[in-house]
């Protein structure tokens, strides 16, 4: 069943929490499946919640984080550093469910390699991370464990009861396990901390595919969304979570009044609770922001609603705005910069660890804020959107240097270099 002496890879199994959305792991997986199955490998995914080709997945409830069972564990968790006995008992029981689902998927669907999606990285399903590192000690299949997002990364996983399963699965210590990670940050900590080496493949974006166009249809998206013609449309295209540092974006939202600024959000998960969009909400309020966000409109495919009105996508977002913001303060790559170029908008970073230290060197034409908005970063916005011809000619440096460093070629090579490792051309 599994890889043994000259047998080809052939058959690969994905496994995460879900595989759905337009979270930065399911998108990362997206384009992985697609340079495997693009240079011959034929890709299947494990998850507890999918929207993923039903013939090739397994979904099995509790692999999802936000699944009332999982959510209690996790909940039990952290917080505290004593752990009851059932406690354990009840990680243990999910464990074993999940183990056996995942032989079962490695025999049906006759997998020779798996890729984990932060399952074995960020602790937001233990039972999984366990059930995985078991699995794969018992069996030695070959695994590459891509890595997003780590715990200690992660101020709200540092109190915990459970420091002997973080130390056994996230991530473990097994000979046939490839680690990849996604920054220069990350590979140093993971050696530092764990003794593991790493190799670093970034987010990427085909950028040989040429962005959508505006058409007829994206067209009616401001209208729909209220938005007049002289008005500037700033675009956040992130989840509502505090490291995203939506309050700058709305700050350089109230400070752009002459150009009659509003503030759209893509994204309406809220994966950390509700208190930073309340916070959120409530400081647009005081600053006099006007923050669209319409959930019932703005989704993974265009359509009609059950009211009739026009549904629109990311990609409609992106071709509407004057401007896109990305102030997070902390972020494991950064794929809403990346989509920003290849629509060729202009754009306010945050000068966050990651950036600073893997992609500001490549010298990138944007707008760097740290930490906060100054005056020189508004007149530097301002000065763009009323420029748009000194837009279109950074706007296509920004692209061709994407293009080089964070392609699918790239991704194609170093994936292959990873193969190489289990023996595989």
């Amino acid at each position: 069943m599994y890889l043994t002496g000259n047998t080809r890879i052939n058959r690969i199994g994905f496994v995460s929490t879900r595989f759905k959305g337009n979270d930065g792991v399911s998108l990362e997986t997206v384009k992985w499946r697609q340079v495997l199955e693009r240079i011959g490998y034929e890709c299947f995914f494990f998850s507890g919640l999918s929207d993923w080709a039903p013939d090739k997945s397994m979904v099995v409830e509790e692999a999802f984080f936000a699944h009332p069972r999982i959510q209690e564990i996790q909940d039990r968790c952290f917080g505290t550093t004593v752990r009851d006995e059932n406690l354990s008992g009840e990680i243990q029981a999910v464990r074993f469910k999940l183990k056996t689902a995942l032989y079962d998927f490695i025999k049906n669907f006759k997998i020779n390699l798996l890729i984990t999606e932060n399952a074995l990285t960020i602790p937001m399903n233990i039972p999984l991370g366990l059930a995985l590192t078991e699995l794969i000690a018992e069996t030695g299949i070959p695994v590459i464990a891509h890595h997003h997002d780590f715990a200690w990364e992660r101020q709200r996983f540092s109190v915990n009861c459970v420091a002997d399963y973080l130390s056994m699965s996230f991530p473990p210590r097994l000979h046939s396990i490839n680690h990849v990670v996604i920054n220069s940050e990350a590979r140093q900590q993971l050696s530092y901390r764990c003794g593991l080496s790493s190799i670093i493949i970034p987010n990427v974006l085909d950028y040989d595919a040429a962005p959508p166009l505006m058409d007829d249809y994206a067209e009616g998206m401001r209208a729909d969304l209220g938005i007049q013609k002289d008005e500037a449309l700033l675009l956040q295209p992130t989840r509502i979570v505090a490291r995203k540092g939506i309050e700058h974006a709305i700050e350089l939202a109230s400070r752009l009044k002459d150009k009659k600024a509003k503030l759209l959000i893509s994204h309406q998960e809220r994966d950390e609770g509700s208190d930073y969009y309340q916070r959120t909400m409530d400081y647009a309020g005081l600053m006099g922001v006007d923050v669209i966000m319409q959930p019932d409109i703005i989704g993974a495919e265009r359509g009609v609603t059950e009211t009739g009105k026009k549904k629109y996508t990311l990609a409609d977002c992106y071709l509407n705005a004057d401007f896109v913001t990305y102030p997070s303060s902390y972020e494991g790559f950064g794929n809403a910069f990346l989509e920003a170029l290849w629509f060729k908008k202009p754009v306010l970073v945050n000068r966050y660890s990651i950036f600073h230290e893997d992609i500001e060197p490549l010298d990138f034409d944007v707008v760097i804020m740290e930490n906060y908005v100054t005056n020189t970063t508004v007149d530097t916005v301002r000065s763009l959107l009323e420029n748009p011809q000194a837009v279109e000619i950074l706007a296509e440096r920004n692209f061709e240097l994407a293009h080089k460093f964070f392609s699918f070629n790239l991704l194609e090579q170093r994936l292959r270099q990873v193969l190489m490792n289990f023996g595989q051309l």
